[in-house]
């Protein structure tokens, strides 16, 4: 399956919740008044796109009324899915940077969001492109950290780099980069810890691993991408805000779209960040974790029935 065949189907539960009640306001209105705008406000807020960028999207409803794009119910939901393509493809813009050699990728993100299958999934990813990939294991102070993407290592032919339990991962880090340099590799995909006792100790600790990277190769890390749990709705953005005060967050991974009902977050993630969404995960699979597409994820969230049953009717014509 493509990313919209996947994306579709980890959308399911998000289709249900709120799709199906933008169409109930949509059926339930025969004009445009405020009563309609009020309860399509509502359901936006409880698919999870939080105060702001529900009030932005209703901005562009009522601007899409004002210039005359809008002008019955029947014409919102496909105003709002351009609406949202072109919401999510604004900081996308110039997203498919040059790599690297090496790529050096610092990969950070809260216990528990799946941060090291995340990194595990990435090295599959490239080592599916013919990519030479070296994994860090830089989370040092988590039980058993290492020996979770050793497996991973094992399973993708990647190499890795570890040092003892609580050791400095900084030194990780540097060695690892160094390694990547002498072995020709072209992706380094550095795991970090996802919990430290203090905001400032975890900030002292990524900064010091970025600084370290840089006596190595001076602009990297290339890439700082943030891990969130789709499932966690709003508590992903307080997240996504903390983390991006410590770290130059440059990109996000949505874990678990497929098991929410709340994958407005996605939108809700890019609008408060102003980062890129750069990858989700639809599925348990190493090959469910996508790159992600804005258009494609917007047609797949806002398709309707009866364009599902046209394409159906298409291909049996085929």
């Amino acid at each position: 399956m493509g990313f919209f065949d996947k994306i579709k189907k980890g959308l399911s539960r998000t289709k249900k919740n709120l799709i199906q009640n933008i169409e109930s306001v949509i059926v339930g209105y025969p004009k445009l008044d405020d009563e309609f705008l009020d309860d399509m406000e509502a359901v936006l807020l409880s698919g999870d796109l939080g105060l702001a960028t529900t009030e932005k999207v209703m901005g562009k409803i009522r601007q899409g009324m004002h210039e005359g794009k809008i002008k019955e119910t029947g014409d919102v939901l496909p105003y709002m899915k351009d609406a949202v393509a072109e919401m999510l493809t604004a900081d996308n813009e110039g997203s498919k940077e040059v790599m690297h050699h090496p790529e050096v990728i610092l990969v950070v993100g809260v216990n528990g969001v799946g941060k090291t299958t995340t990194i595990g999934k990435l090295a599959a990813y490239y080592r599916n492109q013919g990519k030479k990939v070296l994994l860090a294991a830089a989370d040092t102070f988590r039980a058993a950290a290492s020996e979770q993407l050793t497996v991973w290592a094992e399973r993708t032919g990647s190499d890795i780099v570890k040092h003892s339990e609580g050791a400095d991962p900084a030194a990780v880090a540097y060695d690892a980069v160094s390694a990547a340099k002498a072995r020709d590799v072209d992706v380094v995909l550095i795991d970090t810890a996802g919990r430290l006792q203090t905001k400032v100790n975890l900030m002292s600790e990524l900064s010091k691993i970025s600084r370290v990277v840089k006596k190595i190769i001076p602009d990297a890390p290339h890439q700082t991408l943030l891990v969130l749990d789709a499932t966690t709705g709003q508590n992903a953005i307080s997240q996504a805000k903390k983390f991006s005060e410590v770290a130059p967050v440059t990109g996000v991974v949505l874990t678990k779209l497929d098991g929410t009902a709340k994958g407005g977050v996605v939108l809700s993630v890019h609008e408060e960040l102003h980062v890129p969404v750069k990858w989700v995960g639809v599925g348990e699979a190493v090959e469910d974790l996508q790159p992600f597409n804005a258009r494609e994820f917007a047609e797949a969230l806002f398709e309707t029935e009866g364009e599902i049953l046209e394409k159906d009717s298409e291909a049996g014509k085929k």
